[in-house]
Order: C-alpha cells, then sequence, then structure tokens
C-alpha cells in the first residue's frame, strides 16, 4: 500500500483533518487562557480591545514566569534542542518528536496567551507536521512520502487557522516541502468592501514599496536576532528572561496596546477603520520592538501574523502619506495597506505565493492580488538579493545549520567517505632514500603520494613530479627531508559535506583517509574532483526532473557547483 498514490492521498486528508483539530484545541486554550488573564471574551481580540492598564503591565510579567520555569522544566526532561518542520523536512527526512513537539506547543501557548507580542502559527505548524510525521513513519512510508505527509500537516494547521486553503497549501509548497505540486483549489469566499482601481503610477509605487518592504524585513530579523544575543549578555537566569521581557512589553503596551498578541484584531481595525498617522508610525517601531523583545527574552512564537500586522500598518502609512503629498493621484490607501501586509510578510517569512494566496483568499479582488504580486516579488527578490535568508532559515543560519530551503539535503549526511574512498593508496616510508622515490612512482602516475612512518602512521604528503632526485653528492636525503607538513585527513565517518569543507580549507585535490585522529593509520584516500562528481550525481537523483528555476520561488540550488575535468579519476 505504500506506493499506492490513492492510500498517501487518504493519508495526507487524515493529516490535515487531525491538524485543523489541533488548531481548533490550541485556539480554544488560548482563549481560555486569555480570558483568565485579560478578561477577554473568546471573540475578542488583545490587540483591538482595552483591558486595563493594570492587566496590561502585570500579566505580561506573569506569564513570562510562567513561561521561563516551563521552559526550564522542559529543558530539564529533554535538554535536545526541537526540530521545526523545516529543519526535520531539509535534514532529517521528516523525522520530528510528538513530545519535542507539544512541549513547544505548550510554550507558546503560554507565551501568547499573556500577551507577548507573538503568533501561534509556529505553534499550528509543529503540531500538526510532528503528528504527521508520526504517522507516517508508524506506517513505514519512504523519506519522500513522510516528507510530503509532514507537509501536508502543515497545511492543515495554516488553511485552518486563516480559513485559507490555497494559503495553506502554497505554505507548505514553499516552506516545507520545498516544491510545488498544485491539488485542488478551493473556492474564495471573504470579498472586499469597494472595488479597487488601480493605475500605472501605483504599480511604480508597489516597486517601491516593496523595496522599502525588504529593508524592514531585514532590520525586524536581525533586530530579534541581536536582541536575543543582547539577553544572553545579561547577568539574569535564563528562566527569568522572559519576566523581563514582559515587564518591557507591557511598558510599551500603556502606549501601543495594539502590540500585545499577534496582531489579528489590529490588523482587521487598521483595514476597517485605520489609526492617526502620527499614532500609526509609533505603533509600527513599537511592534517590532515589542516582537523582538518577546523571542529575544525567552517568549516562543512565530513571526508570521506579527509581520503580516507590521506590513499592514506600515502599508497603511506609505499609502496615506502618499495620499497627502499628491492628492490628485486618486491613492486608494487600502490596497497599499495590502501591499504592504504581504511584501513585509514575504520579506520575513519567506514564502511569496503564500502571501499573495492570503490576499486572494481574504479579499476575493483579483485586481488587488496583481498589485500585491508586484510589491510581493519585490520585496522577496530584494531580501534574496541583500540577505539571503527568510527568519526560519537565517536562525538556522545563526545555530550553524546550512539550510536556506526546505529542500531535502539530509541525504548528504548519509553519503560517508567509507563507502566512497579508494582503498589503495599510494604511500611511502619516510625514512626511504629520496633516490628511491622516481623509481617506485614514476612521473606522472601519481599526483599525491602518502607519507606514514615505522608504525603506519601519517606524517605528511609528497607529490612526486615536484621532487628533485639528489646527484648524489653529500649526505643520502631521504623522504623525511621534502614531505610537506602534516596533511589534513577524513575520517571513514566524515560526510559528503564535511569532505567538500575539509577539500576546501586544505586547498589539496586528494586527502588521505585514516583510521582514527589518534593512531592516523591511512586506510584509503578521497580525491576531490571524484566526491563533486558523486554530490552532482545524487543531487540530481533527489532533485529528479523537476526543474529549478533558480528563482525567488524555488528553493536555492546547492551551494557547490560542480564541473569535473573530463577523465579525473577518483
Amino acid at each position: 500500500m505504500r506506493d499506492s498514490d490513492l492510500f498517501l492521498l487518504v493519508l495526507a486528508l487524515g493529516a490535515g483533518g487531525a491538524a485543523g483539530i489541533g488548531v481548533i484545541v490550541t485556539d480554544l486554550l488560548l482563549a481560555g487562557l486569555r480570558w483568565f488573564a485579560f478578561g477577554i471574551p473568546r471573540s475578542g481580540y488583545l490587540s483591538d480591545i482595552d483591558v486595563g492598564r493594570a492587566r496590561v503591565l502585570l500579566m505580561p510579567v506573569a506569564g513570562g514566569l510562567v513561561v521561563g520555569l516551563a521552559a526550564a522544566l522542559l529543558r530539564r526532561w529533554r535538554e535536545r534542542e526541537v526540530v521545526d518542520a523545516i529543519e526535520a523536512n531539509a535534514l532529517f527526512g521528516g523525522r520530528m518528536s510528538v513530545g519535542d513537539s507539544v512541549g513547544l506547543v505548550l510554550v507558546t501557548l503560554l507565551s501568547a496567551g499573556f500577551g507577548a507580542s507573538v503568533g501561534l502559527e509556529a505553534a499550528y505548524t509543529q503540531l500538526g507536521a510532528a503528528f504527521s510525521s508520526r504517522l507516517g513513519r508508524s506506517i513505514g512510508l519512504r523519506r519522500d512520502d513522510v516528507r510530503t505527509l509532514v507537509g501536508c500537516g502543515a497545511a492543515g494547521a495554516i488553511a485552518a487557522a486563516f480559513n485559507a486553503p490555497l494559503t495553506g497549501a502554497f505554505y507548505a509548497f514553499e516552506l516545507i516541502v520545498g516544491a510545488y505540486t498544485l491539488q485542488t483549489l478551493a473556492p474564495v469566499g471573504i470579498v472586499v468592501w469597494h472595488e479597487i482601481a488601480l493605475s500605472g503610477s501605483d504599480y511604480l509605487a508597489f516597486f517601491g514599496l516593496g523595496l522599502a518592504s525588504a529593508g524592514l524585513g531585514i532590520v525586524v530579523m536581525k533586530g530579534v536576532t541581536s536582541t536575543e544575543a543582547l539577553f544572553r549578555r545579561q547577568a539574569v537566569p535564563r528562566w527569568a528572561r522572559p519576566a523581563f521581557g514582559g515587564l518591557l512589553i507591557g511598558a510599551i503596551a500603556l502606549v501601543f496596546p495594539q502590540v500585545l498578541g499577534s496582531g489579528h484584531g489590529g490588523i482587521l481595525r487598521e483595514l476597517h477603520s485605520g489609526f492617526d498617522l502620527p499614532f500609526l508610525a509609533g505603533l509600527i517601531v513599537a511592534k517590532i520592538i515589542a516582537s523582538a523583545v518577546s523571542i529575544g527574552s525567552g517568549f516562543r512564537g512565530g513571526l508570521f501574523s506579527t509581520s503580516l500586522f507590521i506590513g499592514s500598518l506600515f502599508g497603511s502609512l506609505t499609502g496615506s502619506l502618499l495620499a497627502r503629498l499628491g492628492p490628485g493621484l486618486g491613492i486608494d490607501p487600502l490596497i497599499y495597506t495590502l501591499v504592504g501586509m504581504g511584501a513585509v510578510a514575504a520579506a520575513i517569512v519567506g514564502a511569496p505565493m503564500t502571501m499573495i494566496m492570503i490576499v486572494l483568499e481574504t479579499t476575493g479582488d483579483f485586481t488587488a492580488t496583481i498589485g500585491v504580486m508586484v510589491g510581493v516579488v519585490t520585496a522577496a527578490f530584494a531580501v534574496r538579493q541583500w540577505f539571503g535568508y527568510s527568519f526560519a532559515t537565517w536562525r538556522f543560519h545563526l545555530r550553524g545549520l546550512a539550510i536556506r530551503s526546505p529542500e531535502d539535503v539530509g541525504w548528504i549526511n548519509d553519503l560517508l567517505v567509507g563507502p566512497l574512498m579508494r582503498r589503495d593508496p599510494p604511500v611511502i616510508a619516510v625514512g626511504l632514500p629520496l633516490d628511491e622515490l622516481p623509481r617506485r612512482f614514476p612521473a606522472g602516475s601519481v599526483r599525491q603520494v602518502f607519507v606514514v612512518d615505522d608504525q603506519g602512521s601519517l606524517c605528511g604528503m609528497i607529490d612526486p613530479t615536484g621532487v628533485i632526485a639528489p646527484d648524489g653528492g653529500g649526505a643520502t636525503k631521504t623522504v623525511k627531508d621534502v614531505i610537506s607538513e602534516a596533511s589534513s585527513f577524513l575520517l571513514p565517518g566524515d560526510n559528503l559535506r564535511t569532505a567538500l569543507d575539509r577539500f576546501r580549507q586544505a586547498g589539496q585535490e586528494t586527502l588521505p583517509v585514516i583510521d582514527n585522529a589518534e593512531d592516523r593509520r591511512i586506510i584509503g584516500y578521497l580525491s576531490e574532483a571524484y566526491v563533486l562528481r558523486r554530490y552532482a550525481h545524487e543531487l540530481e537523483r533527489h532533485r529528479g526532473t523537476r526543474p529549478d528555476d533558480a528563482g525567488i520561488f524555488s528553493p536555492e540550488p546547492g551551494a557547490y557547483h560542480p564541473d569535473p575535468e573530463p577523465g579525473q579519476n577518483r
């Protein structure tokens, strides 16, 4: 049954349905927490309701203490980093831990419930993807099928959270699976409340707004990581940092209460009634700072809906300013709000088609969607050129993980040096007379010879073509007199990525493979040309026949572009 497309489709439907149920349960728990902390009814939004100054100031602090203690307990229970859906699909073939994911969801729920300026989308997708991963692995699905099922769980979660099936599908395609395979399209339900008309000057302005949104997105991403580093440098226990961050968030919220929560209510208010220009400009800065403090101090959550809110504010500010500067241009601030919302979110989240689809599904207006597309594509392209990361992949980069997209690169860790190496290394003893070298290895027979001592341990390498035989006068020279410094080496358990990095650092075309770092006995050797050919072959095999246009709508190509010379051997 694992070979049946119909069976996989049934599993995908089950994964999406389970993810939707998870979103409903999570939302109910969130509503209960916010009712307890702020007295908000289930239908209300934290960012669009007056909850009183005392609660605004105190609840984020209390929530910070709860989050800090809960996170400390979870770290004692499971010390490892939680693997999210992007990392799981890129490196681990879709393998995720349900226990780790439930713990992450709990901390995220507490963070959002007590007013941290973060969204729950990361919790939704984590839960849906983790359950889908468990389902696929329990049935024994293949690696690619498990990855697809993880994408289905994440798609179902986003579709349920935003009531937007197309958005959920493209979210999975762009951020979780890394490929587009359109299945079914659902009808659009919501329409904008007045007709939108665009002119040529609007499209030019959307291009500029896209560039500005890219710059703003980069500022937000770097601001979050800089704030994290700032909190780590403070002499505050890790468990107490969220409480300190909560105090700062509460202080900001006394002036700008809309910074509390993810910003869903703030988006609705901005779209329907808007804010005064001075307050709007201040709210943009306040929301960026509150989000950076929330994540930097230890609250858990994502920037998906937060980036939509910041973008809507930024677009509205831009449209309102242009309308005042050019009253005769007939500028509609609403479309600028939508363009800014999509462009800033695409810059931060890194999913341009997802942002285009969310505007299409929430407005039902194709004219507005085309305008949004201009800003979104511009922002996505600019961030790729200027920065090269989305928020998720930027954090992976800071952790030392080479992940720039959800495309499956975990297979490279399964290709080890041991099975790839040649087992007939050209070896010579360190005490051998030098005039024996050309007889053992005639000119042109080998490029590198590995030198070993009496115990067979690696001493270095020499190039026989560069050694000049002694003329017979003076003391007899040995190989020891001409060897280079101790060479770099590979171990049988090193993977292809490590080998490629080692070749680049050593500047050598061939490296020896030794049994271990202590004994250093040579058991084989490997050439860079063969490693590059094998990498290219495996990369092509895993990509299959899917074209890679290397554009902003597809994952970046691999870090290496091998083009070995014909005739090179291992």
